[in-house]
């Protein structure tokens, strides 16, 4: 009987280290190539997903195999090289997309309230690394005019906190002047009570903020019921107003940087109730903006006036594979017990599966309109 011998097991390794440097650097100049690939859909705004062409490359290598009991495999392999392919793409166009945007002329961009204001925060860490002009405005609506107007780029607005929920203003805005989101920035919100110097909380009579600034910290109002809670235009401008009042009587709810920014100090810190306590901001725009790596979008729909309609509409998210993180309702106006619902949803509008279950979603829907794609704060 003729023995078969062993394979050595450290021949197999080192045979299989060769191949891999062979397959190493094969994959760097294939990688190589797709970033020229990436700079060629670049300068013809293009879209990074071409699935047709990725179809056809992965069964051309499949039909390449010399075994074909490796085909399962191999497809499995080239499907995750066309993902990295795709994800590199991405990763260029922006970075090229950031790029233009530091060496561009300085853009306009506004927010509501005054310098100290959480909004201001917001804007300031989007755009940290592009030039800007600032401009500040009294009220919400007056923001989203500007952009209407094209007095500014983008406007930076609060849309939802994780303490109190969404704020229905805007919401409001954003479908009735017809904006679109561009993108988000999560700013974590922590509320204190300013004085003036040298007042005393026993002695306060009136404190002034934002209503969500009060609601947010209403656990601690309630172990001083003598004080008079009052909503104000926003927690900067509070702190502002009771700066410019000099009445050690009053008191406002805003952050440590209104406290710095206006000369007040700091009587309770930390005041609300939820110490996890954020507040999610849109930026806005007249006009889309195509992010390559956009991986959040915005939808509003409005259903039909009568039972189940929400969940014919909804089980389409489902069946589509669509991810969503948060709706909202709104009442349409002049039209009692009907609703527009603003929906947010993981994924990108480039991608087939995604566009075919928004499209479900639209036919089943008395009204649909997408309000963006944008990239989703990681915070």
């Amino acid at each position: 009987m003729t023995n078969v011998a062993e394979p050595d097991l450290m021949k197999l390794r080192q045979e299989i280290d060769r191949l891999d440097a062979i397959l190493t650097d094969t994959l760097e100049k294939r990688m190589d190539v797709v970033q020229q690939v990436a700079a060629y859909k670049d300068a013809r705004n293009m879209q990074v997903l071409d699935r047709e062409r990725e179809e056809q490359v992965i069964a051309k290598v499949v039909g390449m195999l010399k075994n074909p009991v490796y085909a399962p495999h191999m497809k499995q392999i080239m499907e995750k090289i066309m993902e990295t392919s795709r994800n590199l793409q991405i990763d260029i166009l922006a970075a090229n997309i950031k790029k233009k945007e530091q060496n561009a002329d300085p853009i306009r961009v506004g927010y509501q309230g005054v310098k100290g204001s959480f909004s201001h925060q917001a804007l300031e860490d989007y755009f940290a690394d592009i030039a800007k002009v600032e401009m500040n405005f009294v009220h919400f609506e007056d923001v989203v005019v500007a952009v209407k107007n094209h007095e500014i780029k983008y406007g930076v607005l609060p849309i939802e906190n994780s303490s109190t929920g969404g704020i229905t203003e805007v919401y409001d805005l954003v479908r009735k002047y017809d904006c679109h989101i561009v993108g988000e920035k999560i700013i974590k919100v922590d509320q204190n009570l300013l004085g003036l110097p040298g007042a005393r909380i026993e002695n306060l009579k009136q404190v002034y903020s934002h209503p969500q600034g009060l609601e947010q910290s209403r656990e601690f109002f309630k172990k001083h019921p003598g004080i008079e809670l009052i909503p104000f235009f926003n927690t900067a401008r509070s702190a502002q107003m009771v700066s410019e009042s000099g009445d050690p009587a009053k008191g406002a709810v805003a952050s440590r940087q209104a406290a710095k920014l206006y000369g007040l100090e700091i009587l309770a810190e930390n005041i609300n109730y939820n110490s996890a306590n954020h507040t999610r901001f849109i930026i806005i725009a007249d006009q889309p903006e195509h992010r390559p790596d956009a991986d959040k979008i915005t939808v509003v729909i409005a259903t039909q006036h009568e039972p189940g309609s929400l969940y014919k509409v909804l089980q389409h998210f489902y069946k589509g594979g669509l991810n969503m993180l948060n709706l909202e309702s709104r009442p349409m106006e002049g039209r009692s017990w009907e609703y527009f619902f603003h929906i947010d949803l993981t994924g990108n509008l480039e991608d087939p599966n995604v566009r075919q279950g928004l499209q479900d979603v639209a036919e089943y829907s008395a009204y649909c309109k997408i309000l963006g794609n944008y990239v989703a704060d990681g915070e």
